[in-house]
């Protein structure tokens, strides 16, 4: 394997727009992740509107962990669905235990953002 960085034809730029891509495709196709992004953003805006910059990091490390782990559980199932497309209880199993870490990341955002929603309004 050759090193990324002394390779002629590594473009830091187009692995940015390789990133945005893929995110814009999970954030059309997949509501999951399209309605925590909107969910998102309104607490996030607030916490950046009133200078709350620990809630801002905060709120930024839930989002992201909760979209990377939603993402990687997008990904696993569209990766089992295209090695075996007929019902495979294995397949089944594999999918539960990606669904059940995007769940606990859920559950932790969902709370943060309930949390920071809650001291956004009392300081207002």
């Amino acid at each position: 394997m050759t090193n990324k960085f002394r390779t002629p034809g590594y473009h830091p730029i187009r692995k940015l727009k390789v990133i945005l891509s893929g995110l814009h495709i999970a954030v059309v196709t997949d509501f999951s992740v399209a309605y925590k992004v909107i969910l998102s953003i309104p607490v996030l805006s607030g916490s950046f509107f009133l200078r709350q910059w620990v809630d801002i990091s905060l709120i930024l490390l839930a989002m992201g962990l909760m979209l990377i782990s939603e993402l990687f559980n997008s990904a696993i199932e569209v990766l089992c669905d295209f090695v075996e497309p007929q019902h495979n209880k294995r397949i089944g199993v594999i999918k539960d235990i990606a669904a059940a870490a995007t769940g606990l990341s859920i559950m932790v955002w969902a709370a943060i953002l309930i949390i920071e929603s809650i001291r956004l309004l009392k300081l207002q």
